[in-house]
């Protein structure tokens, strides 16, 4: 999972900017799974700042040509995915399609939307990897549709061990504008957090389902 630092860092800027990703050690969140949590990340709300939207647009595009070349499709992760996912097929200019997390259970009960061809070279788009599951499991649908899935890119991830260990099983190579590590040390560069709270956010991420503030 190479970084670019400088892209790694103002990506990291932006987020914490426009509060796509707040830091709250002092007062934790609680996510959907119920583990407590000093960070809550929704990258949809790039979305509605175009600048932050542009940057996110171009610099995955220029990701995805430098590790994998230009694909025949981009295929975005429902629903998280799929605003960033188009962005960057334009930038691109290759067709796009998106990946539910499951077959529609009705009409055609498609669990990819979009034109794919059996034997497209793919690149996934991802919004946000936590444990990669859900990720991944749109990588198993694209293969079993007969795509080469050529790896996936991601705004951002929490860089758990869990995630690394299923993307290396799974055979998929992962690669993100951010992460964890590069936005902490942007919110302590720019006195977003003191050297208590990076102990206290640094504490939470080596075992964060079971952490306790």
């Amino acid at each position: 999972m190479n970084l670019h630092k400088d892209t790694a860092k103002k990506t990291a800027e932006l987020l914490l900017q426009i509060k796509a990703i707040k830091l709250n050690p002092n007062s934790p969140f609680t996510w959907a799974s119920g583990w407590k949590s000093p960070i809550y990340c929704d990258n949809r709300i790039t979305l509605s700042y175009p600048p932050v939207r542009n940057f996110l647009k171009e610099e995955i595009a220029k990701l995805v040509e430098d590790k994998h070349g230009k694909p025949d499709v981009i295929a975005g992760v429902a629903t998280g995915a799929i605003a960033i996912g188009v962005l960057v097929a334009q930038q691109l200019g290759v067709p796009f399609v998106y990946v539910r997390p499951e077959p529609k259970k009705h009409g055609r009960k498609n669990q990819i939307e979009g034109h794919l061809e059996s034997g497209q070279n793919v690149v996934v788009i991802e919004d946000l990897i936590s444990t990669g599951k859900s990720s991944l499991n749109a990588v198993t649908a694209l293969k079993e549709a007969n795509a080469t899935v050529k790896g996936m890119i991601a705004i951002f991830s929490y860089g758990f061990d869990q995630a690394t260990e299923n993307f290396k099983n799974s055979n998929v190579e992962l690669t993100t504008l951010s992460n964890y590590e590069i936005l902490l040390e942007q919110a302590l560069d720019s006195n977003y957090i003191n050297n208590e709270e990076l102990a206290t956010l640094e504490s939470w991420r080596a075992n964060p389902s079971q952490w306790k503030q």
